[in-house]
């Protein structure tokens, strides 16, 4: 009843996220205390919401100074270069665009933060989507699937997970996994490059005269347009795949001469930038310290008038409420999830499913499992609850731990786009992309990456 109960919840969920009947925050919260109360544990709701919000409390407080941290150094400038770089190299083509949005992510994801990534991408691309009248959730779904496919480096969570778990060497799964994540790049690259043609198509091959002025006038070449009938798109135009740019945006991308710029302060907020994410990557500190400190420390010496301070937390509270907003939501459903005990009662369910014949293919078993569990649970709810019961049948029939481990991460670029996974709403709430829009658009093509980087693995022999 338990595993029937907790896939009727998720579907449910979904479904109304899907269908834009509830918002994600709504839905987060009272579709789990609607099913504690039909599993019978109602009166125990509070204790699995406590729990829940104990455990995500840390991930909460990492992003909403995260938030503020990256909001700075985009206000003083910092990452205006790589902007500029970007800007250069998609010349607004629409393909250009949507695969330097890849190749951007993917760069970024070294830092093995997701939340970082997307800050840093859609702040970049962001500018130019909203300009050309490019289609946001294409933004959104080719980030997210990037840094799922990157989040497989030893730091960046699920390999360090899987080691524990099976207590193997991180180094012993990664390594032998690199030609197939490679593989898994080179296909995200050819996603972007066919979705750029398709945006190319749909809004024409655009010439922006200076792309990194405000509001440049666009030119439409192709599309049915004339070279010489100009056309602004910063404002009012559709987005595609279910998303628009509100009537009169008049969002201004990059301003060369924005009162927040600190040039003076480049270098000081660019070796700030760097210890930080290699206090995080070496671990030297938790992580929701370190941000805590950065954004003091960022604040104070770019910004050293209260007044001005003020203004920058302000100018960043919405993305800050939002997101924390829709972590401590999350945490009521996987602390229902968790605490009724219905994630246990589905691994079990889907680990009893597989057929003994299947046994010497338990590798192959486990990578295909992992889209679907991933994407349902939490990596912990996976690496520590299902991985060591797959890794056990496994070793049943001669497969090796090792072999468990590596299938376990094709599923990453599915996971990346769960909502239970705190940095997604990074992701949609800075692009002002539906929740609902962004993972009906993503899922198919996260899965065939997914699908990609386990064949790849069989192909290779890794799996």
């Amino acid at each position: 009843m338990l595993t029937i109960l907790g896939f009727a919840m998720i579907a449910t969920f979904l479904v109304l996220i899907m269908l834009k009947k509830m918002s994600p925050i709504a839905a987060l919260v009272l579709i789990p205390a609607l099913f504690c109360v039909f599993v019978g544990k109602g009166a125990h709701l509070g204790d699995y919401v406590i729990k829940g919000v104990g455990s995500l409390a840390p991930t909460a407080a990492m992003l909403m100074f995260a938030i503020v941290y990256f909001g700075v150094m985009i206000d003083v400038g910092l990452f205006d270069p790589v902007v500029r770089g970007i800007l250069r190299f998609c010349k607004a083509d629409p393909m250009r665009v949507v695969v330097g949005t890849a190749v951007l992510a993917a760069i970024v994801s070294l830092d093995g933060d997701g939340s970082t990534t997307f800050m840093i991408t859609v702040s970049a691309m962001y500018p130019l989507y909203k300009r050309l009248g490019m289609s946001l959730v294409v933004m959104t779904g080719v980030a997210a699937i990037a840094n799922g496919v990157m989040n497989t480096l030893p730091w960046g969570g699920p390999t360090a997970r899987a080691a524990t778990a099976l207590k193997v060497d991180a180094s012993d799964i990664f390594v032998p996994m690199i030609p197939a994540l490679a593989v898994g790049l080179v296909a995200v690259l050819v996603l972007s490059y066919v979705l750029g043609m398709r945006e190319r198509k749909r809004v024409g091959y655009l010439c922006l005269d200076n792309v990194l002025e405000p509001e440049s006038e666009t030119v439409l070449v192709g599309a049915g347009g004339s070279a010489d009938a100009p056309r602004t798109t910063g404002g009012g135009a559709s987005g595609g795949d279910g998303t628009h740019a509100p009537e009169g945006d008049d969002f201004q991308g990059l301003d060369a001469a924005r009162e927040t710029l600190r040039p003076k302060l480049y270098w000081f907020n660019a070796l700030l930038t760097v210890a930080l994410l290699t206090s995080m990557i070496m671990e030297w500190l938790p992580i929701p310290v370190l941000f805590l400190i950065g954004a003091a420390l960022a604040l104070t010496v770019n910004f050293p008038h209260i007044p001005d301070q003020k203004a920058r937390i302000a100018a960043h509270a919405d993305n800050v409420v939002n997101v924390s907003g829709m972590v401590f939501a999350a945490a009521v459903f996987t602390g229902v999830l968790n605490g009724t005990g219905m994630v246990k009662h589905m691994a079990d369910w889907l680990v009893g499913v597989v057929p003994d014949s299947m046994g010497s293919q338990m590798g192959l078993v486990t990578g295909l499992l992992s889209l679907p569990l991933t994407y349902f649970m939490s990596n912990d709810g996976f690496y520590f609850g299902v991985l060591p019961v797959l890794a056990e049948a496994g070793a049943a029939h001669g497969v090796s731990s090792l072999e468990i481990a590596r299938a376990s991460l094709a599923g990453q670029a599915l996971h990346m786009s769960s909502p239970l996974v705190p940095a997604v709403y990074v992701l949609v709430g800075m692009a002002k992309v539906e929740f609902g829009d962004h993972t009906r658009f993503t899922v198919k093509w996260a899965a065939i990456t997914c699908l990609v980087v386990l064949g790849s693995g069989i192909l290779f022999g890794i799996i």
